[in-house]
């Protein structure tokens, strides 16, 4: 049992933890708590760290999938994991999960596709609810730009709640590249803007879309807006002018579901 701060693994994972360089050096990101721990696919588990205390209630199970990838759990005092968590209340469990992959292609060409383009969000934790919601919307992938938040940050991660092993996503540094790519591909695309003309459901999503989203404090970038072929907007009561960017992507995404749970497309 590791029982010291100072041990070389517990310093790795420390710096995995905290840095997203040393993230992606080694092309991991860690994953806590018992039910994402379910969700991780096999081949993507390479180690897990486990405490005292959790080993005596669910040890059984995690013995039972550890032996199953080939992995030998690490046990640590409860002292050292409460170091080794991001999470105030630690629930025991820690693993070291490699890191997905999509090409842009696998993001953009599916059947339909239903989409999301990212622009700056910087904010983690908007970023993984996003993923999570888009998943429960129904939509095919996700594009963001290289200045969203990691999705690799253990923040982003939690708020996943393992949608992050489901939903198909691609960093892009030229985020205006990628638009071009999804026009090209027949995807008529959408900018939620402020200067929107009409509303959000005035809008046909069962044919091929893309959404795209702002920065939570600035919005769009106007060359990015400017790429869209339609701007929309979500009709405000009341003195709001917006919504936080989550709850915006979740309107729109869940607007398009409806639509083509309803309306088969023409």
């Amino acid at each position: 049992m590791i029982t010291s701060t100072s041990n070389a693994k517990i310093k790795r994972i420390v710096q995995l933890r905290k840095k997203k360089k040393a993230r992606d050096a080694e092309g991991v990101f860690l994953v806590e708590g018992i039910r994402m721990f379910r969700e991780i696919p096999e081949k993507l588990l390479q180690e897990i760290y486990i405490s005292e205390s959790c080993e005596e209630k669910e040890g059984k199970e995690i013995r039972r999938r550890a032996s199953a990838c080939g992995i030998r759990p690490e046990l640590v005092s409860d002292g050292v994991f409460s170091h080794l968590s991001d999470t105030q209340t630690p629930q025991g469990i820690l693993c070291v999960v490699g890191q997905l992959s999509y090409s842009l292609e696998e993001v953009a060409d599916a059947p339909c596709p239903h989409m999301l383009v990212l622009d700056r969000l910087q904010d983690p934790g908007n970023v993984g609810t996003i993923l999570r919601t888009a998943e429960g919307a129904g939509v095919t992938g996700i594009l963001l730009d290289g200045e969203c938040a990691d999705i690799y940050n253990p923040k982003t991660i939690r708020s996943t709640m393992g949608s992050v092993f489901r939903m198909p996503f691609y960093y892009i540094q030229d985020l205006e590249e990628g638009i071009r790519y999804l026009k090209k591909r027949g995807i008529c695309t959408y900018a939620a803007h402020l200067e929107g003309k009409r509303a959000y459901d005035e809008e046909d999503y069962r044919k091929p879309c893309a959404f795209f989203i702002g920065n939570e404090g600035n919005g769009l970038r106007p060359e990015i807006a400017d790429l869209a072929d339609t701007y929309i907007r979500i009709p405000m009561a009341g003195e709001v002018e917006s919504l936080n960017a989550a709850i915006a992507s979740a309107v729109l995404m869940f607007e398009a579901g409806r639509q083509r749970r309803s309306r088969p497309a023409e």
